[in-house]
C-alpha cells in the first residue's frame, strides 16, 4: 500500500495487520518507527514507477494514495502499467469527492479504470484531520483561524476511510464500486473549533480568515489548482458537497464517527 505513513495509510496498515494480512507499507520517506512490528516496508515514489517493482512482489491487492503534487503532475497510467505487470489483481484508489462533483479532474480514476484490473474508488470529502493545521495556534493561544467559518460540510474521520479501504481490499463484492465517504453530519469550522475546545475542557476562540488569506497560506504546501478547488468546495459547496453520504454504514456496519469523536481521540495534538 502506498502513502503508508499518512492519516489514512497509518490506520489502514494497523487494520490490515490486525486482520492477519501480510502488508507491505510503501512511502517516499519511511523508517522503522512509522510501521508496526512485522510489516515489510519499502521506499518508492509514484513519480518513478519502476521504483515500485520490489514493493509489489507477491502482492495481490494495492491501496493507491497519491500526493497533491502527483495529482497535478504525475502519470498514473505508467504506474498502472507497473502494477499490472507485477500481477496485482485489485486496486483501491483514494480519490476525491471533487471528482464526482466536477471540481477535480478524473484522470487518476480513469487510469485505474482503464488498467483492466478490479478496482474500487473511494471519494472522501473534507478530512477531520485537516484541522491538525490548527494545532500550533490552539496550543499557544487557544485560537483557530480559518476561512468560511459558518459554512458546513460533512467532514470524515480518516480512520473510517481506512476501515472502508481495508474491507474493499480484503473482501469480494466491492469491484467496480465508487463510494462517497462523509461523516454523519455537516460541520462548520466554527463548530469544529468548539468541539476541540470541548475536548480540551477550555474555550477555543474562532477568528475568520478572508479567502485570499487562506489561499496564500495553502499555496505554501498545495498546487494552485488543488487550492482553488478546495477553497471552492469549502466556501461555496454545491448541494452534493453538503450532502451526507450513506455509503460508510453498510460497509462498516456502523455509522461514521463524528468530528467530536475524532477530536477526543486526537486531543493530545492540541494540548
Amino acid at each position: 500500500m502506498t502513502g503508508a505513513t499518512g492519516n489514512v495509510g497509518r490506520p489502514l496498515v494497523q487494520a490490515l495487520v490486525a486482520a492477519g494480512e501480510q502488508v507491505t507499507a510503501v512511502s517516499r520517506r519511511i523508517s522503522e518507527p512509522d510501521v508496526p512490528v512485522g510489516v515489510r516496508h519499502r521506499r518508492a515514489d509514484l513519480a518513478e514507477p519502476a521504483s515500485l517493482k520490489p514493493a509489489l512482489e507477491g502482492a495481490e491487492a494495492l491501496f493507491l494514495l497519491t500526493s497533491a503534487d502527483f495529482m497535478a503532475n504525475g502519470d498514473l497510467g505508467e504506474v498502472m502499467n507497473v502494477v499490472r505487470a507485477a500481477g496485482i489483481r485489485r486496486v483501491v484508489l483514494l480519490s476525491s469527492h471533487g471528482v464526482g462533483t466536477g471540481r477535480h479532474p478524473s484522470g487518476l480514476e480513469d487510469a485505474v479504470k482503464q488498467s483492466g484490473l478490479e478496482w474500487t474508488m473511494l471519494r472522501p470529502g473534507n478530512f477531520d484531520s485537516n484541522t491538525f493545521r490548527w494545532a500550533d495556534s490552539v496550543r499557544a493561544q487557544r485560537v483557530v483561524t480559518a476561512p468560511f467559518g459558518d459554512v458546513a460540510v460533512p467532514a470524515i474521520d480518516p480512520a473510517d476511510i481506512a476501515e472502508v479501504a481495508g474491507v474493499a481490499l480484503r473482501e469480494p463484492g466491492h469491484e467496480g464500486n465508487v463510494y462517497t465517504l462523509t461523516g454523519p453530519a455537516p460541520i462548520s469550522p466554527r463548530q469544529q473549533a468548539t468541539a476541540i475546545g470541548d475536548a480540551l475542557g477550555e474555550p477555543v476562540r474562532f477568528i475568520e480568515q478572508s479567502r485570499e488569506e487562506a489561499r496564500r497560506q495553502m499555496l505554501r504546501y498545495m498546487p494552485e489548482p488543488v487550492v482553488e478547488a478546495t477553497l471552492g468546495a469549502l466556501g461555496a459547496p454545491s448541494p452534493a458537497e453538503q450532502r451526507v453520504s450513506p455509503d460508510v454504514e453498510p460497509i462498516l456496519g456502523r455509522p461514521p464517527r463524528t468530528f467530536a469523536q475524532w477530536a477526543e481521540r486526537n486531543i493530545a495534538a492540541f494540548r
